[in-house]
């Protein structure tokens, strides 16, 4: 395939939905100024220095309740699933499978639990984007995606909310935040556990994640340990026991701790939460009106309410179009902001474009937008002049 394009009319930013675009900032700034060469024990980086500043942000930005724990854990989302199952489940777990992240946590980690925990997974029929049957609300874990990463599918509010009024006495909520922590704007302290890595919303590099966990979480930790053996990396009783003093039970990527904390500070700085949802909508508002617009182009996820704004996919109804073309075009242009190009994850069947709509994308509106959009009509233009 033979596209041409005008790379000075291409964006200059990532639209990858991870790891997701970094402030500008970050850009700017040497290596060293991130910590990169301190050790993660040393006071001024950890108790009294970045590790505790980017954990209170956190906190604030999140507006997180009084006396749950943020810690800061081992690699990506996918080791946080791990410990949360293992640490947090009793006798039985429930959750909703609608998408490869949401299935990951619910199959690939959960199955890997003793045969006597009872699973009760809700799961997303054939061509349907979520689950019609809710969750047992009297499970010990209840696990739940606010927003599903492969598909663009988010949980409404309203069923977050009634998850946690209808939870049982000993029940845990679970929320896997990774693809919309720091962009929308979630019911406050309806969760007792909430992960997320930094790479998305935050625009940190991949392999870092923080966990939030409330005193009842907490206080279940010790006896979870009489129901199985916790592997150490995994046990979630150190990681809480290092926070306390702002420290971490395993060795943390400080530089991407050092992102994170640039991250929020932008955000607390230019209106919190609330603007970045308004940002995140600003984004996914314009590509959804040029879709509108296209002969070849619209939302795969129909319903509104369930339709995510931080990583919106978008179906190609034109059969004379393909995603792959579409995506080998743009990275065909040779820049390195656009090497992945618009790649929908693997699981999805549809023929789509996954595109992220995180803060970071563009703070000062659509501007890069119009120019990916741009570009892809003049893909799309020579593709059918073939």
């Amino acid at each position: 395939m033979n596209i041409h394009l005008d790379t000075a009319k291409l964006p200059s930013v990532t639209f990858s939905c991870g790891p997701g675009q970094g402030h500008p900032v970050i850009r700017q700034t040497p290596l060293y100024k991130t910590l990169f060469e301190r050790s993660h024990r040393a006071t001024d980086v950890s108790t009294r220095g970045l590790y505790r500043e980017t954990a209170e942000n956190l906190r604030t930005l999140l507006s997180l309740p009084t006396g749950y724990t943020v810690l800061f854990f081992l690699g990506g989302a996918t080791p946080a699933m791990d410990a949360v199952i293992w640490n947090l489940t009793k006798d039985s777990l429930s959750g909703l499978a609608f998408g490869a992240f949401s299935r990951r946590w619910t199959h690939n980690i959960a199955a890997r639990l003793e045969n006597g925990v009872r699973r009760t997974i809700r799961e997303a029929g054939e061509n349907e984007f979520f689950p019609c049957d809710k969750p047992d609300y009297n499970a010990s874990l209840i696990i739940l995606t606010p927003n599903e990463t492969s598909t663009g599918v988010q949980i409404p509010d309203d069923y977050l909310r009634e998850t946690w009024a209808k939870r049982g006495k000993d029940t845990l909520i679970a929320w896997d935040c990774t693809s919309c922590a720091g962009g929308r704007v979630l019911p406050a302290g309806q969760f007792d556990v909430m992960l997320f890595s930094l790479q998305k919303c935050f625009g940190a590099g991949g392999g870092s994640c923080a966990l939030v966990l409330s005193p009842k979480a907490v206080s279940r930790l010790e006896e979870v340990k009489k129901y199985r053996p916790i592997p150490f990396s995994l046990d979630l009783s150190e990681a809480v026991r290092h926070a306390a003093s702002a420290q971490t039970a395993n060795t943390p990527c400080t530089t991407n701790i050092w992102m994170c904390n640039e991250g929020c500070k932008w955000m607390l700085a230019n209106g919190g939460l609330p603007a970045m949802e308004r940002l995140c909508r600003e984004h996914a508002d314009y590509l959804l009106a040029w879709a509108a617009q296209t002969d070849y182009i619209a939302p795969l996820i129909k319903d509104a309410r369930l339709r995510s704004f931080t990583t919106l996919t978008l179906e190609i109804t034109a059969p004379d179009i393909k995603d792959a073309d579409i995506s080998a075009a743009l990275i065909g242009t040779g820049l390195a902001n656009l090497a992945d190009g618009l790649k929908k994850y693997s699981s999805v069947k549809q023929n789509s474009l996954r595109i992220s709509c995180f803060p970071f994308v563009d703070v000062h509106g659509v501007e890069e937008y119009k120019k990916l959009t741009a570009a892809v009509d003049e893909i799309v233009r020579q593709l059918r002049k073939r």
